[in-house]
């Protein structure tokens, strides 16, 4: 059996069977209408969203000006995992991303980990987004003096927490007039709800309508999707030129200083926000049977969207710790909240605006990319046929596109936004490491299979247990009480990655592992040990779930039960 459950998948028999449809049933394929600026728009359309709009602010509260380090380091660990995810997408160009790249590199067992955790980083990360678009759009509307029902607009959960937390300053003898406007529209929420059967009728509607309407779109065909996606983007680059030049003539240079004024620590607590911001470059890669030449369109499009945003968050972030100080940025619009503060409301107002069209933009790329994900896992027989069944008329998966939207939209009516972003960062991340883990998986095949793109080679063997002998006695003498810290139950996911930091490095001593790849893995694992331990709790018990399914279904029925292992062959 545990052989079966590493049984691989040949890159001739994955691009033959795209070629053909597998699975399909109904001889139709997907439409090949991407190009290398299509894909560009689709990168930035995926990462300039929710971040750039609301999680710079939370990030930039907790880091001060210095959070552009974080920004560029995450940028760094993001564009190691882009070479990587660049070199699978030009070796295996098809739709599946991860998941297919895990097949070739680590067997079925693995693909199916990876393609179970997708799920995370698409449909629960777009649920995230769904809810995000709803505050920014209510706030809009808000301002424009048509008020929604608040219970309308906002989660169960949410609600009652506000409710109770009112009520409890109403007891102490506080008015309504001197609370907190958002605690207040959470108890009016509660207050004014509809009772159903006993129960408070509360549900976030503007997100299921925006989900509708995305899946809509998708669902139509990927020429239309493309073009809406690249409309939104170029509203959304114009809106950031504009907030940076205006921005930066009220820039005050007094605070940035103290550029870092809490420490490393204070930088590292917005890791989750930060990588938030950066998720859905990768997204693309699961376009690579649209794409018109995808071997040599994704690497650049990878890439290309990772260095336009990089700049753009940096520039953003400096722009906003400079026109107020850093302690004044924790909420939900600061980009607007800085325009508010300086009285310029126009420009504030516009920019409002533009968060809407910047996190439709994210819904639009995430629900692409899920489908597609469930399209390859349905061909190699570890979902039902009905998975990969492609419209005749539209050319997209049909059944994973609704499903897709049924997904996001119904949870995206009742869930509360802390419960659903908890998970999507450390998905993500993991992703990352398998896919710089494939990398060098398959750079050691004695067959390598062809690639117009392959990840630039620079033998680790010393550079990598240098860099981590240096790192370990910096970290004695800096922060001697570290290693103590890491045996305690918070500590449990740094003690992981010191672990995986060793192992890889005695790897690397041996087999003379590429540093790109090495580098990716252990930067992204790193990030993946700053989340808590819940979280990790949280995400080892969603892949446990996952195993189950497998177990019960997929390991059954994979087109590769009961033939020989395939090699990877040219």
């Amino acid at each position: 059996m545990s052989n079966s459950l590493f049984r691989k998948k040949s890159i001739a028999t994955i691009l033959k069977d795209a070629e053909e449809g597998m699975g399909d049933g109904h001889g139709a394929s997907l439409k090949k209408v991407l190009g290398v600026r299509d894909l560009t728009a689709l990168g930035v359309a995926a990462v300039i969203g929710a971040g750039i709009f609301s999680s710079i602010g939370k990030a930039s509260y907790d880091g001060g000006p210095g959070v552009i380090f974080l920004y560029i380091f995450t940028a760094i660990a993001c564009g190691f995992a882009a070479l990587c995810y660049a070199e699978f997408a030009s070796t295996v160009p098809v739709a599946g991303s991860a998941y297919t790249y895990s097949y070739v590199a680590f067997g079925e067992i693995f693909a199916w980990i990876i393609g179970w955790d997708l799920l995370m980083e698409y449909a629960i990360g777009n649920i995230a987004v769904a809810i995000s678009w709803s505050d920014y759009f209510t706030n809009l509307l808000d301002k424009a003096g048509m008020h929604m029902a608040d219970w309308l607009t906002m989660d169960y959960a949410t609600a009652h927490s506000g409710f109770e937390k009112v009520n409890a300053l109403l007891a102490q003898g506080q008015g309504l007039a001197g609370m907190d406007v958002a605690d207040v529209s959470r108890y009016t929420a509660w207050t004014q709800a509809p009772l159903f059967m006993g129960l408070h009728l509360i549900i976030d509607l503007p997100a299921l309508l925006i989900v509708a309407l995305i899946t809509y779109v998708v669902f139509v065909g990927i020429r239309e999707s493309r073009t809406a996606s690249n409309i939104m983007v170029g509203i959304k680059l114009a809106i950031i030129f504009v907030v940076i030049v205006v921005g930066a003539y009220y820039v005050n240079p007094d605070n940035w200083s103290p550029f870092t004024p809490t420490g490393f620590g204070g930088i590292m607590k917005g890791v989750s926000a930060v990588f938030f911001a950066y998720i859905g470059f990768d997204a693309i890669s699961t376009t690579a049977e649209e794409c018109k030449n995808p071997q040599r369109d994704l690497p650049r499009g990878m890439i290309y969207s990772l260095i336009i945003c990089t700049v753009l968050y940096v520039l953003l972030a400096l722009v906003l710790t400079g026109m107020v100080h850093y302690t004044k940025l924790n909420v939900g619009d600061p980009l607007a909240m800085v325009f508010d503060a300086r009285g310029l409301k126009i420009i504030s107002g516009i920019v409002a605006g533009s968060a809407i069209i910047a996190t439709a933009g994210v819904l639009l790329v995430f629900q692409l990319g899920q489908p597609r994900i469930w399209m390859s896992m349905s061909r190699d027989g570890l979902l039902p046929k009905i998975f990969s069944r492609i419209h005749p008329k539209y050319g997209t998966p049909s059944f994973s596109t609704i499903l897709t939207g049924c997904v996001v939209a119904i949870p995206a009516l009742f869930l509360n936004l802390d419960v659903v972003l908890a998970l999507t960062s450390i998905g993500t991340l993991f992703a990352f490491v398998l896919v710089c883990g494939g990398v060098l998986v398959l750079q050691q095949q004695p067959e390598r299979a062809e690639s117009k793109f392959r990840v630039p080679h620079i033998n680790g063997q010393f550079i990598y247990p240098l860099l981590l002998i240096c790192g370990i006695i910096i970290i004695i003498i800096k922060v001697p009480e570290h290693f103590q810290q890491i045996f305690t139950k918070e500590g449990f996911p740094m003690a992981i990655f010191w672990v995986v930091a060793v192992i890889l490095s005695i790897y690397t001593f041996l087999r003379k592992f590429s540093l790109i790849p090495v580098l990716g893995l252990i930067s992204c694992f790193y990030l993946m040990a700053q989340e808590s331990h819940t979280n990790w709790l949280r995400f080892l018990i969603w892949l446990a779930i996952g195993l189950v399914v497998y177990f019960l279904y997929g390991y059954r029925k994979s087109k590769l039960n009961g033939i020989k292992d395939q090699t990877i062959k040219k």
